[in-house]
């Protein structure tokens, strides 16, 4: 037979056993007993949390990676770009965020929002798409600044993508085909003068040395005759018919 006193035990151990929470290795608990917060987060592992006294709020410890919506950015130079970024940071103070901020979720996505639209809004094209790294420091030191009083720690800030318009894409291709025509304007220029001076200091040195340039005479020769396609006029020089001729030499009296 079901007792007074075997009830009350019973709702008795129900209560405790209601009471029992398991946090994981990556969970705190902020526990608020009669609305005043305990001054240490609980966990992990089992703890008590005897409601209606008590009320636990679980914070995850864990990296979170939170996306930025494309933002709507204008430039320096008043151009509209679209960009879009990742931020990644986490909780280090479970009192500060449940305390100090509603949501500290969406309020570090707000947070992170307007800072990758004022710092972009500062640069120029040029820059938002050249130095990304410096942007990501800049955008990741601000948010940092203002997210530490609620126990959030930013590990990192990259853009992701940013779309260009469709008239800036075709300018920006025929900014770099012409620069890419100036190199290469550039570069031939260089080698033109480059073969001058070379072509100079090979007619010093044949001028100083005239037999060079016979032998030079044989050389284009072998090299047109390994062709066997057409007729070669090679000139003869008249300095090889020196060697043939005979020079009287004068009679002594």
């Amino acid at each position: 037979m079901i007792t007074y006193p075997m009830i009350v035990v019973g709702i008795i151990v129900l209560y405790i056993l209601n009471s029992i929470k398991i946090l994981r290795e990556y969970e705190r608990g902020v526990i608020f007993r009669l609305g005043r917060v305990l001054p240490r987060p609980k966990g992990p592992g089992l703890i008590l949390v005897f409601a209606p006294i008590d009320h636990i709020v679980k914070i995850s410890l864990r990296l979170i990676t939170m996306n930025i919506p494309p933002q709507d950015v204008i430039t320096k130079d008043n151009v509209t770009v679209k960009v879009n970024a990742v931020l990644y940071f986490r909780v280090i103070d479970p009192l500060k965020c449940v305390l100090d901020v509603q949501d500290y979720l969406n309020a570090t996505s707000q947070l992170a929002q307007t800072t990758l639209r004022s710092v972009l809004g500062q640069v120029p094209l040029d820059d938002l798409l050249s130095e990304r790294d410096k942007l990501n420091a800049r955008i990741q030191a601000i948010i940092e600044q203002h997210t530490d009083p609620w126990g959030i720690k930013v590990q990192l800030v990259e853009m992701k993508q940013v779309d260009l318009p469709e008239n800036m894409v075709r300018a920006i291709a025929k900014q770099a085909e012409a620069e890419r025509e100036r190199r290469a304007k550039v570069i031939h220029a260089e080698g033109e003068f480059q073969a001058a001076d070379k072509l100079l200091q090979a007619a010093n040195t044949i001028s100083a040395n005239p037999q060079a340039l016979q032998l030079r005479f044989l050389g284009t020769l072998t090299e047109i005759a390994a062709e066997k396609n057409s007729t070669i006029v090679f000139p003869l020089p008249m300095e090889l018919l020196k060697a043939f001729t005979y020079e009287k030499k004068p009679e002594n009296k």
